[in-house]
């Protein structure tokens, strides 16, 4: 649900379906907040080890790995500038003392020689790729022998709410058709396993991670039902009547019952996977 870029563009990246606005921006930032706690989990790096955050976008998910190892020396790559720019000035706010190293760089030609570090760390970047296992592949040459990668997708497959309703269903798999019409994989959570071991990962343990919010957890409702997960397909509106998937009288229902969902009587569930690898010594 978060940021990856692939072209070799300085500008925003053809192919990312969730689009680089301002209030793109703020639902990352609110999405990384609400589910730091289940997502990081597990995540800390020691003191001294060199971590290398891939496709860091606009720094949502860096000044959680700030806070979680402080001690790690930590290299976050992006293409874009302007997105680096924004990551930049997130952790500064955040984390003042924070001492990360910037970088402009395409995670099919990464910037930095072999094994150069001991961790990677890839969070919503698989889903926007046309082809995961090659970028997965790929990275491995810039990970020592030894060292871990972390990756991280979501699962639109896996949304499901009360109320029900056809109409809400109806939106959600119209954001995954255009997604993968951009080149992207909206299901790509239940593929982690099979893509970490074609890629040639060992050691690979990969599991759900799951959020539920209802009436007794408004907060959440709220930062994510609403303010992450809704906020994301509705923001492809345009995008799907123009496709001619929806008419705009019945994406506005979608989105509404999709609301509803995040309501005092509603109920919604998504699941992220998480899955931990080795780069095996050749």
């Amino acid at each position: 649900m978060e940021t990856a870029r692939t072209s070799t563009t300085t500008g925003p990246v053809r192919g990312y379906v969730h689009g680089y606005s301002g209030r793109e921006a703020r639902r990352l930032g609110d999405q990384a907040d609400a589910l730091a706690g289940l997502l990081h989990d597990g995540t800390s790096y020691p003191a001294g080890s060199r971590v290398l955050e891939v496709g860091c976008g606009v720094g949502a998910q860096t000044v959680h790995l700030v806070s979680r190892s402080p001690g790690a020396q930590l290299t976050a790559v992006d293409l874009s500038p302007a997105s680096l720019d924004q990551a930049r000035a997130r952790v500064a706010a955040s984390s003042p003392a924070a001492r990360v190293e910037w970088r402009v760089g395409d995670l099919h030609d990464l910037p930095f020689p072999d094994g150069a570090f001991d961790h990677l760390f890839v969070c919503f970047v698989l889903e926007h790729l046309p082809d995961p296992r090659a970028a997965l592949a790929g990275l491995r040459r810039v990970l020592r022998p030894g060292g871990t990668v972390t990756v991280i997708e979501g699962d639109h497959g896996s949304a499901f709410f009360h109320p029900d309703s056809a109409h809400a269903r109806a939106v959600i798999a119209h954001q995954v058709a255009l997604q993968a019409a951009a080149g992207g994989d909206a299901l790509v959570g239940r593929r982690l396993a099979p893509l970490l071991a074609a890629a040639g990962y060992a050691g690979i343990e990969v599991g759900p991670r799951t959020v539920y919010a209802d009436g007794s957890r408004p907060a959440l409702a709220r930062a994510f039902t609403r303010d992450t997960f809704t906020a994301m397909v509705e923001a492809v509106r345009d995008e799907a009547v123009a496709a001619g998937l929806a008419t705009p009288g019945d994406w506005d229902r979608g989105i509404a019952d999709l609301h509803r969902a995040a309501g005092p009587d509603g109920t919604f569930h998504y699941t992220f996977f998480k899955g931990v690898a080795v780069n095996p010594a050749d």
